[in-house]
């Protein structure tokens, strides 16, 4: 008997009747053979209700106290799912991260899964055909602290429940049809994919994409975990995420994404020598701030730089932290955040093997007429860090520049 691992976002939750459909779906799957684990976020808007009520307590709340808050959400849907399938007759148990015992780091807010250590348990409770509802999002530390994986972490707990047990597949149900060229929101003549490679759908989720979260990539590409992306609502096949394959076609560009609310540090006049990077660096590694892209300029003469690096806006205040105690430091050095900052990528395997890709992709954007601020480039992946206002019309300029919009000369699906 193999084993399934369906995952139900927010808006697949939003009201009694969403959660029956979700239940359907995994009585279907149990009644067609398979054992079933179904992966549940908290209801939709939920999260940031807890969120905004946080804030109106404090403007300051710690993070063990927010985790504390924000899995309650989950919570709640474990239960009602659990009901849910009750009510149509079958065999339903609802768990806590912490009553699976999927252990992680103490990085509350951001934290990464080591362990799940009551395997033998759940293994027990499928074999007598029950089915399994875990709460995502959440686990807890070696000290039982409840902490959270970062928000879409529940895509995380997903591929990580399916890693562990050897799922056949992990089906992650959204409240979209799959995985688009470009959020559909924005260019709406955006094309579903059949496919997309691991390395293409990892940077697209680190990128902006929002229908994965970029860990449950990494996790799904380590394990080898089939994931496929559709939509709650209909029957019909949504997007494959696979290894890469001679056998499916390698096209230039796969897809385009934008990453808002972003902002752009920048430290000038920092003494050039040995160690000074990684000494920056390093606190803001402490303060468990995530950073983008960094640039570093040296001034003639050699004795001083400027070091720029782009960060998550709600990191500002702890940037700002940082620089207060360089300068107490380094008497020369200035600093200067530029907030409502954006990024606009294009990804694509194909880009290993051709060129070009870069001129198309500037000049799109000089047509747009949007200002380039950075660049950066890797393998498969071009960015440019844009101002905010420009991101919109600057992902429809790039996704119309590569085509996207229309299907690959030779699409051979998985």
């Amino acid at each position: 008997m193999g084993l399934i691992v369906q995952k139900f976002g927010g808006t697949s939750l939003a009201d009694a009747e969403k959660f029956h459909r979700a239940a359907r779906r995994a009585i279907r799957a149990k009644l067609d053979g398979s054992q079933v684990i179904v992966v549940v976020s908290a209801m939709d808007q939920s999260t940031d209700e807890l969120v905004d009520l946080a804030y109106q307590i404090t403007d300051r709340p710690s993070r063990r106290e927010m985790d504390q808050l924000l899995a309650t959400g989950e919570q709640v849907s474990i239960a009602l799912m659990a009901m849910a399938i009750h009510h149509a007759g079958h065999d339903a148990i609802s768990f806590t991260g912490g009553q699976i015992g999927l252990r992680t780091d103490r990085t509350f807010g951001r934290a990464r899964i080591r362990d799940i250590t009551e395997r033998n348990r759940i293994v027990s409770l499928l074999k007598q055909g029950s089915i399994i509802i875990v709460a995502g999002f959440q686990g807890v530390d070696e000290a039982s602290n409840i902490t959270t994986l970062g928000r879409g972490g529940s895509d995380t707990t997903a591929v990580a429940l399916a890693a562990a047990f050897g799922a056949e597949v992990c089906e992650i149900y959204t409240d979209v049809d799959g995985i688009y060229s470009a959020d559909p929101r924005i260019v709406p003549e955006a094309r579903k994919l059949d496919y997309v490679f691991y390395d293409e759908m990892l940077e697209l989720a680190s990128l902006g994409a929002q229908v994965m979260h970029s860990r449950s990539i990494e996790l799904g590409k380590n394990y080898n975990v089939r994931i496929h992306v559709r939509s709650s609502y209909t029957d019909a096949k949504g997007t494959d995420i696979v290894n890469v394959s001679s056998d499916l076609e390698q096209v230039i560009v796969r897809g385009a994404a934008l990453k808002k609310n972003l902002a752009r540090v920048e430290l000038g006049r920092v003494p050039n020598r040995p160690g000074i990077a990684g000494e920056i660096f390093r606190r803001v590694a402490e303060r468990e701030v995530i950073v983008d892209d960094i640039i570093q300029v040296i001034h003639e003469g050699g004795t001083t730089a400027d070091i720029s690096f782009t960060i998550e806006a709600n990191d500002i205040e702890a940037a700002r932290a940082i620089a207060a105690e360089l300068a107490g430091e380094f008497a020369e050095m200035k600093m200067q955040v530029r907030d409502r900052m954006a990024k606009v990528s294009v990804v694509g395997v194909g880009m290993r093997t051709h060129t070009g890709v870069a001129s198309r992709m500037f000049e799109a954007l000089h047509q747009a007429n949007v200002n380039i601020e950075n660049i950066s480039t890797s393998e498969i992946v071009i960015s440019c860090v844009i101002n905010q206002d420009d991101g919109e019309k600057a992902l429809r300029a790039v996704h119309a520049a590569f085509d996207l919009g229309q299907p690959p000369l030779q699409d051979s699906a998985a």
